[in-house]
């Protein structure tokens, strides 16, 4: 690992930013979806689109239910503890990620922009009703499915399923054009638009550091490339940066 080139650079950096993908949580449980073990290698796809919602919502459900419950039961690993450390510390100034099990907020982690949305909550398509995710999994337990608001209309997760625009982009972008150094972390980095956040912070001159098992599409242009489990190589990064502060 390259740890020690990268607590150098972050040090340096005066707006770093983190970009978080599906690998920074598999240590914690929730598997990726595209490696050996991914999701869309067991399920397809369409399941988690608006148009198989729309046309088949209790079979939508029959899904997202079962996702929804491994995501509750899992808990922050290392990686995110040490995200929220170096936010703690100063070094990170924003977290944005295209998860959406919340555990960058689990683990501490206050500036957080959830590209895709999240599992912790719903909402009705009819009325828009805010929902808590295990309030709606208790509505699925009686029997009713897909879940009805009050109202009568159809509650759908708080989440950007496939069909639909990312949430909060223009602000991310906005983030990636002031910063100067960018961790990416356990992202393909081959989904758009998202994964223009670390491109538009190496356009405009930053540091792009890519923490991540597998090869990405954006490995020739990054700074540093660490191979190796993001839950092994943060935790290294912090216990750097508290050498060289005393």
């Amino acid at each position: 690992m390259d740890c020690e080139r990268v607590t150098e650079l972050l040090m340096s950096s005066t707006y770093a930013i983190a970009f978080t993908g599906a690998g920074i949580s598999t240590a914690s449980g929730i598997p990726d979806f595209r490696g050996p073990n991914g999701l869309w290698r067991k399920y397809s796809p369409e399941l988690a689109s608006i148009e198989y919602f729309e046309r088949n919502p209790k079979g939508f459900w029959d899904f997202y239910s079962l996702r929804m419950r491994g995501l509750f039961e899992a808990e922050p690993n290392k990686a995110h503890y040490a995200l929220a450390e170096l936010e703690k510390l100063g070094l990170i100034k924003a977290v944005i990620t295209q998860n959406i099990d919340g555990l960058h907020q689990k683990a501490g982690s206050k500036n957080v922009i959830e590209l895709h949305g999240t599992m912790r909550r719903c909402y009705c398509t009819n009325c828009g009703k805010s929902y808590d995710s295990k309030e709606v999994l208790k509505i699925i337990d009686q029997g009713i499915s897909p879940p009805k608001c009050s109202c009568g209309g159809i509650i759908r997760p708080d989440v950007v399923l496939f069909g639909e625009p990312v949430k909060g982009i223009y602000e991310a972008l906005n983030i990636a054009y002031d910063a100067d150094l960018v961790l990416s972390i356990g992202s393909s980095l081959t989904v758009y638009p998202a994964n223009l956040i670390p491109q538009v912070v190496k356009e405009h001159r930053g540091k792009l550091i890519i923490i991540n098992m597998e090869e990405t599409p954006l490995d020739e242009i990054a700074d540093i490339v660490i191979r190796d489990r993001v839950e092994e190589v943060l935790p290294c990064i912090v216990e750097n940066v508290k050498k060289l502060i005393g």
